[in-house]
């Protein structure tokens, strides 16, 4: 029993290593799209030190959030629409162009 113990504390730290966010200028325009349909939200990488949680649809956004269009770049398409960003519907401030 100890070395079951002794091994989860030994291999926990390596079975949790961070994964790398996927990348829209290293994409090309429809699997960008077709990722984030497929998985609902997702941080992905927007530009050398940028990133964005881009959603499906509005019930990936809490309130009082709206979605609004993400338009990224990608490997062959400059505003591709990806999917959708989610943002205070009572701050426009808050919008990203």
């Amino acid at each position: 029993m100890r070395f079951v113990l002794v091994a989860c504390a030994v291999l926990a730290p390596i079975a949790v290593s961070a994964q790398e966010r996927p990348a829209t200028p290293a994409m090309l325009c429809a699997d960008a799209h077709a990722l984030v349909s497929r998985v609902g939200a997702i941080v992905m990488t927007t530009g050398p030190i940028t990133y964005d949680r881009i959603v499906r649809d509005g019930g990936f956004c809490p309130l009082p959030e709206a979605p609004k269009p993400a338009f990224e770049l990608t490997r062959d398409v400059a505003k591709c629409f990806v999917g959708y960003v989610c943002r205070d519907k009572f701050n426009e401030g808050s919008t990203r162009d």
